[in-house]
């Protein structure tokens, strides 16, 4: 959204960011970098965990692993729409990053999905619908396809799509965490076999209130039993 910000230089200001953020929690800091400048400050209310809270890095890329790792930053990745095979290659470059910084702990590996449970086809076709037009949103801002107005990203059209058929209806049922109870666990199986530590239920695509608030039930009381 930052204007001239091109989305393959991203990982250089938040790597830039990173350091600033945690001179600041720990008292008055000014900072004149190749992106960021401000004059002497601080943040307020100090932080109750020494030396700091634990930090998360969003990753999808070697660099940004490569970094969080060396950073002792634990990690979340979203494989967006993509199918599982997206999960299985952020393992595989955690597993590699590893590998590139042996004297490094092993951070927390999280994923993210958007997350719907239904017990019929009606429900199944506002989770699908919400979806789309949640994607189609968070595209404009990805690929940098239409305009913000008012704060909201104009909605892109499925069939304007960048690998438009990952938004087809049947897709998006089996790559997102969408489904009964039972699916949903099997899936989530899935992402514990592979090595993945924590799974972020991503709620956030306009589903009407009565059906995430039926999702989250139906999370809350057949799903996670099965992982406590």
């Amino acid at each position: 959204m930052k204007p001239g910000l091109k989305q393959q230089d991203a990982h250089r200001y938040m790597q830039e960011m990173l350091p600033a953020v945690k001179s600041l929690w720990a008292g008055d800091y000014e900072h004149h970098g190749e992106f960021w400048s401000f004059p002497t400050t601080t943040s307020v209310p100090k932080p109750l965990q020494h030396p700091h809270p634990p930090v998360w890095i969003a990753a999808r890329s070697p660099v940004t692993f490569d970094y969080a790792v060396s950073q002792g930053c634990n990690i979340i990745s979203w494989p967006l729409a993509r199918p599982f095979s997206e999960a299985e290659l952020y393992k595989e470059q955690l597993d590699a990053s590893l590998e590139r910084n042996p004297n490094c702990k092993r951070p927390i590996f999280s994923l993210m999905r958007h997350t719907a449970l239904y017990e019929n086809s009606a429900g199944r076709d506002v989770a699908i619908e919400a979806v789309q037009r949640s994607m189609g949103q968070f595209e404009n801002l990805f690929h940098n396809l239409g305009d913000v107005k008012l704060g909201f990203p104009k909605q892109i059209p499925v069939e304007d799509l960048l690998e438009r058929h990952q938004y087809d209806t049947d897709v998006l049922e089996e790559n997102l965490m969408f489904g009964s109870p039972k699916d949903v666990i099997e899936k989530l199986k899935l992402y514990e076999k592979l090595g993945v530590d924590e799974f972020v239920y991503l709620a956030s695509m306009g589903l009407p209130h009565q059906n995430q608030k039926r999702s989250l039930e139906l999370f809350c009381n057949h799903v996670i039993p099965e992982f406590q």
